[in-house]
């Protein structure tokens, strides 16, 4: 297993990790996504450690806690062994303080997830959205606090504007507290939006990419054929509406290029666009799921080889999509090269 840092850090991590999402699955999306138990989970998390990957991603809203739970229960007894990244701040109930980045909430929030998890520390604690109504003050001081407590040690956002992690950054770099070093984002090869803002801020602020649902909210599995229905089994049914959306056209191109990667690879469709994410710009590690013993195998075999440049620039042309505006429009102008170079994977 390859290991890079966090962002600008001295954390190292695999460049697969392991997204929880899957553990005691309920409710209408997490049940759709798996429900993996303790005994379950445990065999997971034996096979991503004897493959190096020690690094297990899980949030206080996947399935209302009880993902943090059964992940406490299958890491019991190797705390050492492993790191951990939870996420807060998306709504934990309808009080009018179960939900955003205010100081009281994030220091229940923390205490709460140090509790489901059986742990004394979070290694890597992100936010989960961008709170727009408490001071950006307010969260840093509190992360600064929970960090110099040893409560958590690395902290970073997810699903966040740039420009309010530029603003973030600057209140922290004012006042000595904690800079956000991650930045969990949504990136595949049918969701590039990640490219024309963030992949930049993060190169140029030291922020590493851990890259959530890297096979397109389900689509790059290989069930979904050109000129063939939605398989039966397929999750989408139940969760599309919840995730991205993707223009079926635009994803048949993708997959199509897959097809012609497969025969010249070797190699699932899965794995090349797993591979693919790993050699872009910025990307720390991508998170992976499973359901199942044979699913987390099949995901693991993404790494330990390298697409050719050509099979890169294949995949690259074929998932390319027009920026918006000011992307777009200043590549057409003379000297852009010279003051945006490209970001080359």
């Amino acid at each position: 297993m390859e290991y890079r840092y966090l962002g600008k850090s001295g954390l190292k991590v695999p460049v697969l990790s392991f997204g929880a999402g899957t553990f005691g699955g309920s409710g209408p999306l997490f049940s759709n996504w798996g429900h993996s138990d303790p005994t379950e989970a445990r065999r997971l998390v034996d096979i991503c450690l004897d493959a190096g990957v020690n690094l297990f991603d899980t949030a206080d809203v996947y399935s209302d806690g009880a993902s943090e739970e059964v992940l406490g229960e299958a890491i019991r007894g190797r705390r050492e062994q492993v790191l951990i990244s939870t996420k807060s701040a998306l709504p934990m109930g309808d009080g009018p303080n179960d939900a955003g980045s205010s100081r009281s909430r994030l220091i229940r929030s923390v205490e709460d997830a140090l509790r489901r998890l059986g742990t004394d520390h979070i290694d890597i604690y992100q936010l989960h959205a961008f709170d727009a109504f408490t001071p950006v003050e307010e969260v840093l001081s509190t992360l600064d606090m929970l960090v110099r407590g040893g409560k958590i040690c690395h902290v970073g956002v997810s699903n966040v504007a740039g420009w309010q992690i530029m603003k973030s950054l600057a209140v922290a770099d004012r006042y000595g507290w904690p800079r956000y070093v991650v930045n969990q984002v949504y990136y595949s090869l049918v969701g590039r939006d990640y490219e024309w803002d963030l992949m930049p801020l993060g190169k140029d602020q030291g922020l590493g990419a851990m890259v959530w649902s890297p096979l397109g909210w389900g689509r790059l599995t290989g069930k979904i054929r050109r000129g063939c229905p939605l398989p039966e089994g397929s999750r989408l049914h139940e969760t599309a509406s919840f995730g991205p959306p993707v223009e079926d056209e635009y994803l048949y191109r993708v997959i199509d290029a897959l097809d012609i990667l497969v025969e010249e690879t070797g190699k699932t469709i899965p794995q090349i666009a797993l591979n693919w994410l790993t050699q872009r710009p910025t990307v720390s590690s991508v998170i992976v799921g499973a359901r199942n013993e044979e699913q987390l195998r099949q995901n693991l075999g993404a790494v330990g080889w390298s697409l050719t440049r050509e099979q890169v620039a294949l995949l690259d042309q074929v998932s390319l999509v027009t920026a918006p505006y000011p992307h777009f429009p200043y590549r057409r102008q003379e000297g852009f090269a010279r003051l945006n170079p490209p970001m080359a994977g």
